[in-house]
């Protein structure tokens, strides 16, 4: 990470959204069903870190395919990262898997999305909980500076099923905990929870379980959710999104969204999207 890179003043935002073609530039396998790759970065795109676009590849009869992906990079970032799992019958996926730098992308440039800092009202704490690739949007947020000058505290709870699965995240994380620039920001304020739930880990449990029986609180030392300081961003599949916004309500916290802020939001973009 570089200093030009955090300071990067964003470009005018296109007048209107239509196909365009990117570049890859770099592709990482992290596991047999999990990858991220990096892309040149239209010169109108600006977004939110936090939102998403939609990306694809042209289909057999030439009709683009195209699903919703989280921008992984934070909004300063020259280029766009994107992490993903792959399925084997996936109309998209069986054939992103397979990219490889210098391929060319499909992306329409209108991001959209609810994990954004507008959507949350003012707090002191926020909980980034996500499962599998809902780390994306995170990663994002997690690498944007405005997350620390919102919040005292940043808290990221992703769970999966094995530690390899965690491994993006895991890397990350200790990126930015280490970067001589970003490392001030984050020193005190960044704290990471990644758990297992079919393999033995350092810490195990599904996020529900872990704040609902009130495991993390002790673990990290943190006093309970309280809808006066903490805020929330979920983002995972449609169970887990579900259970999570119970929990969330248990501790007296309520859904928001862009045209009204409150105390937590979920993405919903990606439930169900048959990548």
């Amino acid at each position: 990470m570089t200093e030009s890179a955090m300071t990067l003043t964003q470009p005018a935002p296109a007048a209107k959204a239509s196909p365009d073609t990117q570049t890859v530039t770099s592709v990482t396998h992290w596991t047999d069903s999990l990858f991220s790759f990096r892309t040149t970065r239209p010169q109108s795109l600006r977004f939110r870190s936090g939102e998403f676009v939609m990306i694809g590849l042209p289909g057999d009869n030439g009709k683009p395919i195209m699903r919703a992906y989280s921008i992984a990079s934070p909004n300063w970032d020259e280029e766009l990262e994107f992490y993903s799992i792959k399925v084997p019958d996936g109309p998209l996926t069986s054939r992103l898997q397979n990219i490889k730098e210098g391929d060319q992308i499909i992306l329409r440039p209108k991001p959209v999305g609810t994990l954004v800092h507008d959507a949350l009202l003012p707090g002191k704490r926020v909980w980034f909980l996500a499962t599998g690739t809902g780390f994306a949007p995170f990663a994002s947020l997690m690498r944007d500076p405005e997350t620390y000058e919102k919040f005292d505290e940043v808290i990221m709870m992703h769970t999966c099923r094995t530690a390899e699965e965690l491994t993006y995240g895991r890397e990350l994380v200790e990126g930015l905990e280490q970067d001589e620039l970003f490392g001030e920001i984050v020193a005190g304020k960044l704290r990471y929870y990644p758990t297992t739930t079919r393999e033995d880990s350092p810490l195990m449990g599904r996020i529900t379980d872990n704040l609902a029986s009130g495991k993390v609180f002790t673990d990290l030392g943190l006093d309970p959710m309280d809808p006066a300081t903490d805020r929330a961003m979920v983002c995972g599949s449609l169970a887990f999104n579900q259970d999570v916004m119970k929990v969330l309500e248990g501790f007296g916290l309520h859904e928001g969204a862009n045209s009204e802020p409150r105390e937590y939001v979920v993405e919903k973009a990606f439930v169900g999207d048959g990548v």
